[in-house]
């Protein structure tokens, strides 16, 4: 055990891991950390679809909802790939499908300029958007407001879930090349 690992253990801290037979001497803390992400992003999926659903949508999955507000983001339409390269989901058939569940519901629509087709919200997808909005500040962001926080603490663990994300992208690339 190295000395890091040995004095994090003698000040009565222990590890909090998802999975023990990963956290070995080298990268316990990693597995923390991931520990971490899975709860963050299991949290925030189940806030997403409850804040939707309070906004007065329960029908939407969490990836809906990213796609939604990703179409709504700065205004301007969007493409597939885009939308897909922008959220980080590898898998573009499933963005498809909530593309094509959100054009149905009538919240975002496609138009076709050649072989590609840009999405944009409609006015109820932005209507929808603005009251999730709301919910959002009155739920989440006051909350924030109750406790000692720095806003520029959380823009430098954004800074680092980023940074974080690319280490696992390239991990996974060198995995699947084994």
């Amino acid at each position: 055990m190295n000395k890091d690992n040995k004095d994090h253990l003698d000040k009565g801290e222990r590890q909090i891991v998802s999975s023990r037979h990963l956290a070995t001497e080298k990268g316990w803390q990693l597995s923390e950390y991931e520990y971490g992400l899975i709860m963050a992003f299991h949290a925030f999926s189940r806030w997403m679809t409850r804040c939707m659903a309070a906004a007065g949508n329960q029908e939407m999955s969490p990836l809906d909802i990213l796609v939604l507000h990703h179409v709504n983001h700065r205004d301007r339409q969007k493409r597939l790939s885009d939308i897909s390269f922008l959220l980080n989901v590898e898998d573009v058939h499933t963005v498809n499908y909530a593309l094509k569940k959100l054009v149905k519901s009538g919240l975002i629509a496609g138009e076709r300029n050649g072989k590609e087709i840009f999405y944009s919200t409609t006015k109820t997808g932005v209507a929808l958007c603005e009251t999730y909005r709301e919910v959002r500040e009155q739920c989440l962001v006051g909350s924030l407001k109750t406790m000692d926080f720095n806003p520029d603490e959380l823009r430098r663990v954004a800074g680092m879930l980023r940074t974080l994300s690319g280490f696992y992208d390239q991990a996974s690339r060198s995995a699947a090349s084994l």
